[in-house]
Order: C-alpha cells, then sequence, then structure tokens
C-alpha cells in the first residue's frame, strides 16, 4: 500500500487516525473536512462531546505517537466501573482484576482530534482541504475521482468515508442502511464538583433510561441522562440553577455538591450501512455504523475499524484493492453488528416494566458480579484486549 494515494473525507477523530496512519506508511494522503478543527484551550470549559477511550483505543493512540502530547489537565482515567438496577447488587470492574493501570481514558472528543491533525501538519505526504465538501464522485475501475464544492477535482487509488452518521459519501455512493430511532434522547451536562478528580464511572439503569457519571480532569464531571423527547426538552429549557435542582431531586444521588457548567441534548439513532465498500470507495466509524452509547463504544469500534483496515491495507498490498475491502467488511461488519445487537438488547431489556424481567436482570447482574474469571475476562474482550 505504500506510495499510493488515497482520500480520507472526514477529519473527525476516526478520519485523523486513519489518515496519519497511513501517511506513516508512506501513502500519500489528502484529508477533507468541512469543519474547523477546534483546539481546547487550558482554560476552557470541558465540551459536551467527550469519550470514553479503552485501552486498545489507547494502544493506537500511541501507536500514532499523539498520546504523549495529550494535555494531562484535560485527560482523565478511570480505574473502577459500576453499573446497576435500582435496588439491585452493583457490577463492579477494577481495573487491577485485569492487571491494567487504568479500565480506560475520558477526554474530549476535539482533544484528540486536535492531536491528530498537529501531527498530520507536520507530514510532508499529507494534504489537508479544510472547510470543503464531496459535490460528486467518480468510482472507477482503476481508480477513484471527486469533484469539491470549490470545484477541485482529486483522484487516489482508495477513498476513504470517515464523514460521521449522515455520510455524504455513503449518500452519493447509494449505499442503503438500516435505521431505526430509539425513540429516547441523551442531556449530556458537564458540572464541577467541590471534591478532587474521580477514578471511577458509574451508570444506573432505570425504566426511564439509564442515567450515568463520567469524570473528568481534575474537579470536573459530566452527567449522562436518558430519557423521552418531551423531558429532555424541558431539562434543556431549564437554566443551570433549575437543572441543578432537577438533578438533586430526580438524577441519581451524588455524594458532592457541584455546579451546572452546559449541557446539550442529542437524539439516539442506530444505523447500519448494508455494506461497508463499493468499488474503491470504503465506510469507517459512525458512516457505516451507529451505536447506542450506553457502554461508550461508539469511538472504539470506529478505532477498531481503523486498525483493521489499515493493518489489512499493509499486510495484503499485494492483493487488489476490491479483494481487500471485501476482507475490511467480512471482518468489521459482523462484529459492529454484534456489538450493536447487545447494546440493543441490553437497553430495551433496561427499559421493560414487566416484574419478571426486572427480577431477570438483577439476577444477572448479581450472577454476574460474582462470577469471577468469567466477569474479567468480558471486561477485556470490551476493552478491546
Amino acid at each position: 500500500m505504500q506510495n499510493r494515494e488515497v482520500i480520507v473525507v472526514g477529519g473527525g477523530m476516526v478520519g485523523a487516525l486513519t489518515a496519519l496512519l497511513l501517511a506513516q506508511l508512506g501513502n500519500k494522503v489528502k484529508l477533507i473536512e468541512k469543519s474547523p478543527c477546534i483546539r481546547p484551550m487550558e482554560n476552557d470549559g470541558f465540551d459536551l462531546r467527550v469519550s470514553a477511550f479503552s485501552a486498545q483505543s489507547k494502544n493506537i493512540l500511541v501507536a500514532a505517537g499523539i498520546w504523549d502530547n495529550l494535555p494531562k489537565s484535560r485527560l482523565c482515567a478511570y480505574q473502577r466501573l459500576q453499573t446497576w438496577e435500582k435496588s439491585s447488587e452493583k457490577l463492579c470492574f477494577d481495573s487491577q482484576a485485569v492487571g491494567l493501570e487504568a479500565l480506560g481514558y475520558i477526554a474530549e472528543n476535539r482533544l484528540i482530534q486536535s492531536a491528530l491533525w498537529d501531527k498530520l501538519k507536520q507530514l510532508d505526504n499529507v494534504c489537508l482541504y479544510e472547510k470543503r465538501q464531496v459535490k460528486k464522485i467518480v468510482n472507477g475501475y482503476a481508480e477513484v475521482s471527486l469533484l469539491l464544492d470549490d470545484e477541485q477535482s482529486l483522484r487516489a487509488d482508495l477513498l476513504i468515508a470517515c464523514d460521521g452518521g449522515n455520510s455524504a459519501v455513503r449518500q452519493l455512493l447509494q449505499i442503503g442502511i438500516t435505521a431505526w430511532d430509539y425513540r429516547q434522547q441523551c442531556l449530556l451536562i458537564t458540572i464541577k464538583t467541590d471534591i478532587a478528580q474521580q477514578n471511577i464511572t458509574w451508570q444506573e439503569f432505570r425504566e426511564s433510561g439509564p442515567c450515568a457519571f463520567l469524570p473528568l480532569a481534575n474537579n470536573n464531571a459530566c452527567l449522562v441522562w436518558y430519557h423521552k423527547p418531551q423531558k429532555i426538552k424541558q431539562l434543556q429549557s431549564l437554566s443551570n440553577e433549575q437543572l441543578k435542582l432537577a438533578i438533586l431531586q430526580e438524577f441519581p444521588a451524588l455524594s458532592f455538591d457541584f455546579s451546572v457548567q452546559d449541557k446539550g441534548g442529542f437524539p439516539l439513532t442506530r444505523r447500519h450501512a448494508q455494506r461497508y465498500y463499493q468499488g474503491r470507495c470504503v465506510l469507517l466509524g459512525d458512516a457505516a455504523h451507529t451505536i447506542n452509547p450506553l457502554a461508550g463504544q461508539g469511538v472504539n469500534l470506529g478505532f477498531k475499524d481503523v486498525q483493521c483496515l489499515v493493518d489489512l491495507l499493509q499486510h495484503c498490498a499485494d492483493l487488489p484493492i476490491n479483494n481487500i475491502l471485501q476482507r475490511y467488511q467480512s471482518m468489521r461488519k459482523p462484529a459492529n453488528l454484534v456489538m450493536q445487537t447487545a447494546m440493543d438488547l441490553f437497553y430495551k431489556s433496561s427499559k421493560s416494566e414487566l416484574p419478571l424481567l426486572r427480577i431477570l436482570r438483577k439476577g444477572v447482574l448479581s450472577a454476574a458480579q460474582h462470577s469471577g474469571g468469567l466477569k474479567n475476562k468480558v471486561m477485556k474482550y470490551a476493552m478491546g484486549l
């Protein structure tokens, strides 16, 4: 694959990582991104868009050479994870039990994206097309070419679409999707607490939807509140002081005082592309699949897509592009579907009010907590280890 020309559409975390890894292997990369990359300043408030990066995702970022460049003042490691249903036994995970310094790391999406862009700008074999969009794609036998909205024409051996859940590339290629709306929304709330940084993330399941706590760097945190769209709309209309009162009255109990900093609601939609490639074009990350954020696996699945495709392009360079993309699809599509289905089943069952199912759920959580080594194996699988 070395010295081939690659176009990456979408410069978010998945797209920027793809572009960087391929460029570091010697390929000529053209990265197209419609929105400017915004670097968080040290004194900025925390952005609502944060992700929980697994140990495997951290290893990929280490290999890309950007992990040590991330400001520690905006990066939070967590060693413990707890999940439970009201009145049930807690299912607890600890990094020491799996021999790791942390189960994962929580950081703002823009922090990772900006670090990747900084690295890309240092490479001579990378050309950045900022504030540009794809207008037309010609998916030929020997190459792929596209037309940008400023009438620039580009060509390459391969086009990689990392342009999100509403992927313009996927639509231009007329690749169908299977999708549905969860009929719920998620409210993200950044808060500042009166205690030092915590090392635990937790999630409580309720009939109205899950509630979760994500620690952020220093004495910051993020609350995640699932509910019906009408309820989320009502919560968003509140002032920060009024929202704090609603949290104290309706959210799981918090063991500290806090002030609300920012809030934002997001719809929950599941999408899965019916195929991951067409000709010399391939879909990665949210362009290929979106998942319920219940277990924080969205970005981690995207990074697994990246690692799989880059490894195939590097180690199967003697194969035709079509064969490589077929292998990528056969490896990643079933794996992503399994994770999507598991999260859907877990999510739907957690909201059921049927007494028998509630008893079963509590029994499953209790059995999992006392399953010994099996619990740790499941955790390692979720972390990609």
